[in-house]
């Protein structure tokens, strides 16, 4: 009998600290560390979400049901944590001679929530029950610290999502943007100012979405708006002025692309989304050549200054596309993204909604 008190003892003081654990993991410590217990509930509320949301549905309704996902998935953890705590100290409870279960359960109920309706019998479970109320209240004040983060950051990234759709219109093309800077005039200065707002930004996002990964699915206010196609608006209108604009080269441009393909590659390093971290100039993208001509052609009605060399200009664009390509894609179907130019439209037929690929990415990290 002894012995099965042991085990039950310590499965229950497994319990608590793999609860500690999970909490550490996701609020405190400032670095891509998964947990399990973070990962599986929001794998179990995807799943959920799935079933809602159906194969078929239409995006305005997709939309916005998948817009409650991130924030009710994080209340869920909250009260998983705190669940787990409850049982893992009932166990401990009744391994330290509080019986029946029935209540050691409420010793442990009492404690976690600092109730105070019955009285451990002895000092070994009275120094449990402060231990319970103590990680309790600290759950509690992990909670009350972490929502308020994480809408500041949440805050902090729509601003540019916003500031881009001025723009860049909604939703953003990279074409137009470019078209509308030269219409307005003055592009160098434009452009200068928006390549160094955009290096920043993407700084903040591999920071933030890394260190608090369910950010990535928080979606934005406005149905049509997204982090993951601001992004690869941003990323293609550098890499059309990098290679096919006829002007002195920038090497603005140039950061702004490096550092926005590796904030992607963070964040899609840390959900599994597999890619190339060294790839060729001359490897394919989901970019037609066709489907860049055309862009061209806007860009030289608006009276855009286009290199001759048309051949070349392709293999220079490409090479920069294929540094984010991969990741742009999956990280647009990972959130459901809306539609884009040149990143969520390359969605292939019934996975435009990215269910399926999410419970899959949720299975390798979170």
């Amino acid at each position: 009998m002894i012995g099965v008190e042991v085990g039950v003892f310590f499965v229950g003081a497994f319990c608590v600290a793999a609860t500690f654990g999970s909490a550490v993991r996701t609020v405190i410590l400032p670095r891509a560390v998964p947990s399990k217990i973070t990962r599986r509930v929001f794998r179990v509320m995807r799943a959920l979400f799935d079933l809602r949301v159906g194969p078929r549905a239409p995006f305005e309704r997709r939309d916005r049901i998948l817009a409650l996902y991130a924030p009710l998935s994080l209340l869920v953890l909250i009260l998983t944590w705190e669940l787990i705590l409850l049982g893992g100290y009932t166990a401990m409870f009744w391994a330290n001679g509080v019986r029946p279960w029935s209540e050691a359960f409420h010793f442990s109920g009492s404690s976690l929530l600092t109730l105070g309706f019955d009285r451990p019998p002895d000092i070994p479970n009275t120094a449990l029950a402060f231990s319970e109320a103590a990680f309790g209240l600290l759950i509690l004040a992990l909670l009350i610290a972490y929502l308020p983060t994480i809408y500041g950051l949440f805050s902090r990234r729509e601003q540019f999502v916003t500031f881009l759709e001025v723009r860049a219109d909604s939703p953003p093309s990279s074409s137009m943007m470019l078209r509308r800077f030269w219409i307005l005039g003055r592009p160098k200065d434009r452009l200068e100012d928006l390549w160094q707002r955009a290096e920043t930004w993407f700084a903040d996002l591999a920071e933030s979405h890394v260190s608090f990964p369910a950010l990535v699915f928080f979606r934005s206010p406005e149905p049509e708006h997204s982090w993951v196609t601001a992004a690869g608006t941003v990323l293609d209108a550098a890499s059309l002025v990098a290679s096919t604009i006829d002007r002195p080269r920038d090497p603005d441009t140039e950061l702004c692309i490096r550092s926005g393909f590796l904030a992607l590659r963070r964040i899609a390093s840390f959900f599994g989304i597999a890619f190339d971290p060294d790839p060729a100039s001359t490897d394919p993208i989901s970019i037609t050549r066709e489907e860049y001509d055309r862009v061209c052609a806007e860009l030289e009605g608006s009276g855009v200054p286009l290199k001759v060399d048309r051949d070349q200009a392709w293999r220079d664009f490409a090479g920069w596309r294929v540094n984010y390509d991969t990741v742009l894609l999956g990280l647009a179907l990972l959130t459901a993204a809306p539609y884009a130019q040149w990143s969520s439209d390359r969605s292939p037929p019934g996975a435009r909604s990215g269910l399926a690929l999410t419970r899959k990415r949720l299975r390798a990290r979170m």
